[in-house]
């Protein structure tokens, strides 16, 4: 979804009149329900459903999520011909990641999102990553409405779904703030689609069920057929998440979900490939005459099940006083339309922070993540076979410093490497380490 800056801004210029003239409209000002998108955001995952803010009117709030960064990395390989010789770089800056959040409170219990990509590394220009509508409460009459949505929240458009914990805690275009690290996981479970979920909570447990197309935009036509599959019908795709977020006693946090998520027949899903923003390892083991753009997801690794996939995430945090633990457990199988079989994938991480100093405000971590995998095979010029499952693995230290709640300054240092890639795949014996230092400012 993209537009200009000029509109973006020409828009909002027009809803602040409009809102002007809506009676008993405040206008500009702090909305119910949201997760904030400053320090004070971290280790907060579904939105907190406090009704702390009396309605008065239409408000509408202004966020923005700002990275600078800079990295210093060094990648090798062993290639078997020119065509896999790596990009050429040195230490330097990189494209300055933003984005902007827009908030609305429309009526009791019942907000708007909106958020827009101003620049990223695959989208310079401004991009919508999409909206919706989320119900704290319904405006109908009746305690028996008022009962239901005293635990449940409703949300609708075209959003971030809520597979997983681990989207909680990845870096988003500018907006970085949550993540102890410079960049996701390995295989990042991650994309936004249309459809709806609805999620309960009550006493610290929480159940979640959504449906969605499935995609990562609106799509209305008819499936290609291949010679391995003619199935020409989309399927939506369903996800679910269950579990627990108690304090099980002064100072001690726990947290534990499952996720589930499922899509038959898709004309192009997207669920480890669906940020439209980019890595923040540029150019990391990318081949000469790559660009920043085209290649924006380097260091991550996408299994390929456009057509098909099935995918069980499990995560546990704890958190005692300011020492915290965010673990993953990962597994999908899936296919292209091209393929007759599926294939596996699987990945696991674990996250150990300590933050400490006033209000928590400096930090130093450790990730250790994994994936194994089996690719699909490449056809065509440059024939590629993979006959064994591959694996990447990534080590990484970090540390950061809150100068306020809306400034960070936050820096890593990497090691991956890439192991059982044939000789013929780019990746064979690949490796590239060094640090990436950014500068965060989340409001």
């Amino acid at each position: 979804m993209k537009t200009k800056f000029t509109t973006v801004i020409g828009s909002l210029l027009l809803a602040g009149c409009l809102f002007s003239e809506t009676a008993n409209a405040q206008v500009f000002g702090p909305v119910s329900n949201l997760r904030p998108y400053d320090k004070r955001g971290i280790n907060v995952f579904e939105d907190p459903k406090e009704d702390t803010i009396a309605f008065d009117g239409l408000r509408l709030m202004f966020g923005a999520g700002f990275t600078q960064s800079f990295q210093g990395l060094k990648h090798s390989n062993t290639p078997n011909n020119a065509s896999n010789n790596l990009y050429k770089m040195t230490p330097g800056f990189n494209t300055a990641n933003a984005n902007l959040f827009m908030d609305v409170q429309l009526a009791d219990g019942i907000r708007l999102n909106l958020t827009s990509y101003l620049s990223s590394r695959h989208h310079n220009e401004t991009w919508v990553k999409g909206g919706y509508i989320q119900f704290d409460k319904l405006p109908f009459k009746g305690q028996i409405w008022d009962d239901i949505m005293s635990v449940t929240t409703i949300r609708v458009g075209h959003m971030e779904i809520n597979y997983g914990d681990q989207h909680f805690r990845r870096s988003d275009g500018g907006n970085t703030i949550y993540n102890p690290f410079a960049e996701n996981y390995i295989m990042d479970a991650f994309t936004t689609e249309i459809g709806g979920e609805v999620l309960v909570r009550k006493n610290g447990f929480l159940g979640l069920v959504g449906a969605t197309n499935g995609m990562i935009k609106g799509n209305i036509d008819e499936l290609t057929p291949t010679p391995q599959d003619d199935n020409t019908r989309k399927s939506p795709a369903v996800y679910f998440k269950a579990g627990v977020d108690k304090d099980v006693m002064d100072n001690v946090r726990v947290r534990l979900t499952g996720s589930y998520y499922m899509n038959n027949s898709s004309g192009g899903q997207t669920l480890y490939a669906g940020d439209r923003t980019g890595s923040n390892y540029f150019m990391a083991l990318e081949r000469v005459g790559s660009t920043a753009s085209a290649q924006f997801s380097s260091g991550r690794f996408n299994p390929g099940f456009s057509k098909k996939v099935d995918a069980l995430q499990f995560n546990g945090f704890v958190k005692a006083s300011g020492l915290e633990f965010f673990g993953t457990y990962e597994r999908a199988n899936g296919r292209t339309k091209s393929e007759t079989s599926e294939r596996k994938a699987s990945q696991y991480a674990a996250d150990l922070i300590y933050r400490f100093g006033p209000s928590e405000n400096v930090f130093v971590g450790a990730r250790y993540n994994k994936v194994k995998a089996r690719p699909a095979n490449v056809t065509g010029a440059a024939p590629i076979t993979y006959t064994e499952d591959i694996s990447i693995d990534r080590k990484a230290l970090g540390a950061g410093w809150f100068l306020t709640r809306n400034i960070l300054l936050k820096g890593e240092y990497v090691i991956q490497e890439y192991n059982k890639f044939p000789t013929a795949d780019l990746r064979h014996n690949g490796e590239f380490k060094g640090y990436v230092i950014q500068a965060v400012v989340g409001f």
